[in-house]
């Protein structure tokens, strides 16, 4: 496929994800005192109880204007297959771009991982509260792009180094990870520009300034391994947003670091599928969930 009719497609199936109106949660719930530090709850459409939690992350490459509205159907597709669902919000980037003609300014160091560290720590005492059909002993979190990489992460505060605010004594009690074309390996994402220089923007500088390395020490998925928790990465392999050598390179080191990460392959499935309810590749990903969570 050329690179223009790649982007053509890339755009007709960003379109057709965003074209979802946005679903009302049930409920919504802060976890701090920012606006933006919000959890908004689908209960699962079923009527059940005892029913599995899913925790979305969205993405949007850590960026202000992109916020979990549009996967508020992702998540209500979720909750008709009979999940709890707990959708966070959590602080990004700048509105304004760094300069003219780009994007906005990726991420804000350190309110977007002190947000999702707050927010999973809340989580138990909101679900009792707002989602008393959940079983909080079953949680599998799950994240799209940046999404993805703030889930992984979400898993691997125990591996955190000694000095890092967010870490945790013990792993945190999730059945699982299962990542959605995330950004999980700084390493392959910062070679290949993924998101125009979201990863710089959001840790400061690039690879081998002082800034820059402290920081991924603390947030690369692929440095913090092995977790000890289930994880599987969903990548569509026609993907131009974050291309699956990234979600490669992240499996490799996994390997390397003695643990096995799941990878599901989709043919012929870009970046956005993924969390399109109207499309085959999310029917994969709600499976490759249940998989963990029941």
């Amino acid at each position: 496929m050329s690179d223009s009719a790649a982007r053509d497609r890339d755009a007709a199936e960003t379109e057709a994800a965003l074209a979802h109106p946005p679903v009302a949660p049930d409920a919504s719930a802060a976890y701090g005192d920012h606006p933006d530090q919000l959890i908004d709850f689908y209960a699962p459409r079923d009527g059940r109880t005892g029913a599995p939690v899913v925790v979305v992350l969205h993405g949007g490459a850590w960026r202000a204007p992109y916020d979990r509205a549009h996967v508020s159907p992702f998540a209500d597709f979720l909750a008709r297959r009979g999940f709890a669902v707990a959708s966070v919000e959590y602080r990004r980037g700048g509105g304004i771009p760094a300069q003219r003609g780009t994007d906005p300014v990726a991420g804000r160091w350190p309110e977007t991982l002190d947000d999702v560290a707050e927010a999973m720590d809340a989580l138990p005492s909101l679900l009792a509260r707002e989602a008393p059909a959940a079983d909080p002993r079953r949680i599998v979190v799950t994240g799209h792009s940046a999404g993805g990489h703030l889930a992984l992460w979400a898993a691997a505060r125990h591996v955190l180094p000694g000095d890092a605010p967010w870490r945790l004594p013990e792993p945190p009690p999730l059945r699982g990870v299962v990542a959605l074309a995330p950004i999980a390996d700084f390493a392959s994402a910062v070679a290949l520009d993924v998101c125009s220089g979201a990863i710089g923007q959001f840790l400061g500088g690039g690879p081998g300034g002082a800034e820059f390395d402290e920081r991924a020490r603390l947030t690369d998925p692929a440095v913090l391994l092995p977790t000890g928790i289930a994880t599987t990465v969903v990548q569509g392999t026609t993907d131009i947003v974050v291309p699956r050598a990234v979600a490669e390179a992240f499996a490799d080191a996994a390997a390397r670091a003695g643990e096995t990460v799941g990878l599901t392959l989709l043919p012929d499935v870009g970046h956005f599928p993924l969390i399109d309810p109207a499309t085959d590749a999310c029917a994969v990903v709600a499976e490759e969930i249940a998989q963990l969570a029941w």
